[in-house]
């Protein structure tokens, strides 16, 4: 057992070197781009190498697949999403592949908690560093094979340097375009990043508490059913319960009715048309949020096998339905609203979360139906999330936004497609006159120019591409 421990240092010590060394070569005197997705795609390469043997569980094989993608999609286009796309990828897989009796949403606070603890944890050197053993045979050997050679070597090198001009410049006739003070920053990063990759920490209380993540209750939970407040029974809380739910329905009818007139059948000013629809998809969303709330409140327990509880139950899936009704209005809204004015960001991240609200709804649905726990909605919901992050970080939603508006004739407005990201080909084929452009203060052809003349490992490849528009 001490001598897999002794490996697993060992192990440990060699990755955060290596990686630290190859940060450092692809980092110095550069900017960021294409050597960070080569950095992603290197530690996915250790981390596949080293724990080749839990590549077998298809949850793995998953996150090794858009940890690949995602390093390629950084590597194209060099964005915050592609970045945080990449960084959520490797860190899930490193955690799953060292970790998988622990449920992957730990992860997210395990983040934060190790990029601070790891400004101090750098110096427990007996965390990742090799054990040795100094003893007379060490400092005999360090003696005889190191220390005389050298100081010989110098004592001739001096004398060999005043005998000869030609020898000494052979020597000293370097100059080394080296900055101390940006390699040493480099350095300090590389090596952060690298222990922090490799050598994170996991408290004791996250496996003491992992099995409160659990997607069902043990059978423990099951027989018990304990009131939330201790002045009220369980039966005085299960009817305050159908109470609370009965009117909260009925209050949301009411809301739908009021909302979708509003949205569809009064005239709205132009001008006000755009505050107005997102303050009402603002309403929709937290309206969700809160709907869930109100699910995971009644039912985090007991009352999933409370057999009283059958009339709760049904109220709050009428709860739930009128939600997505709520979220449905809201989506045709939105549908609409494109329709006459084009695509945006916004209005595409609009989708997103109305995306996601329907299926927070729907799990909350099957977590009421199949008794599940709290965690279980928490757990299944993070996996959409981080791929509504994979999608955002793959798709090249400005060309997407200016292909769609250009073909609908809306949206089209030369300083909106401007502050559009990677539509430069679309772009300049309807303002040829903005290639002459290049004394512009943060035009986009000055960004495309500062791209495509970086350093090899620090180009953009999207950039690279249009290098015929040029």
């Amino acid at each position: 057992m001490q001598s897999t421990f002794k490996f697993e240092i060992m192990k440990k010590y060699h990755l955060i070197l290596v990686s630290s060394l190859v940060f450092i070569l692809l980092f110095y005197k550069e900017t960021i781009g294409l050597n960070v997705g080569v950095f992603g795609l290197f530690l996915l390469a250790l981390v596949s190498y080293s724990n080749s043997n839990k590549f077998k569980d298809r949850l793995n094989c998953m996150l090794f697949v858009t940890s690949f993608i995602s390093s390629v999609a950084f590597a194209w286009y060099a964005d915050f999403a592609s970045f945080l796309a990449l960084f959520l990828s490797l860190v899930f897989l490193q955690f799953r592949v060292q970790n998988q009796e622990l449920k992957i949403i730990q992860v997210i606070p395990l983040i934060f908690l190790n990029g601070i603890t790891s400004f101090g944890r750098i110096f427990i050197f007996s965390q990742y560093l090799p054990k040795r053993e100094i003893n007379n045979d060490f400092a005999k050997k360090l003696i005889a094979y190191f220390i005389i050679p050298a100081v010989f070597l110098a004592l001739f090198f001096i004398v060999y340097s005043f005998g000869s001009n030609h020898f000494s410049s052979l020597f000293t006739d370097y100059y080394f375009d080296i900055n101390l003070w940006i390699l040493f920053v480099i350095s300090s990063l590389g090596f952060y990043i690298s222990f922090t990759f490799w050598n994170y920490w996991i408290p004791e209380v996250c496996y003491e508490k992992n099995k409160l993540l659990a997607n069902d209750f043990n059978e423990e939970a099951k027989l018990q059913n304990q009131s939330t407040f201790s002045f009220l029974d369980i039966d005085f809380e299960r009817k305050s319960g159908e109470i609370t739910l009965f009117l909260l329905n009925v209050l949301l009818l009411i809301f739908i009715v009021t909302y979708n007139y509003e949205q569809f059948f009064e005239v709205v000013e132009k001008s006000k048309l755009s505050a107005d629809t997102h303050e009402r998809v603002n309403a929709v969303i937290f309206s969700t949020v809160m709907a869930v709330g109100v699910i995971l409140f009644y039912f985090k327990g007991g009352f999933n096998f409370d057999e009283k509880a059958k009339k709760l139950k049904q109220l709050a899936q009428i709860w739930i339905f009128l939600n997505a009704v709520l979220i449905v209005s809201a989506v045709i809204k939105n549908t609409e609203y494109i329709s006459c004015f084009g695509l945006t960001y916004k209005r595409l991240g609009v989708y997103a979360f109305l995306g996601l609200a329907i299926l927070g709804l729907c799990y909350s649905f099957f977590k009421i139906t199949k008794k599940k726990t709290n965690a279980f909605l928490f757990n299944q919901m993070l996996w959409y999330f981080y791929g509504l992050i994979l999608l955002c970080s793959y798709v090249n939603w400005g060309n997407l936004i200016t292909n769609y508006n250009v073909s609908v004739n809306k949206g089209i407005d030369k300083e909106f497609l401007e502050n559009l990201n990677y539509n430069d080909e679309i772009y300049y084929g309807l303002f040829p006159e903005e290639l002459k452009n290049i004394d512009k203060k943060n035009s986009k052809i000055e960004n495309l120019l500062e791209y495509q003349n970086a350093s090899s490992v620090s180009k953009v490849l999207y950039y690279e591409n249009l290098a015929k528009i040029k």
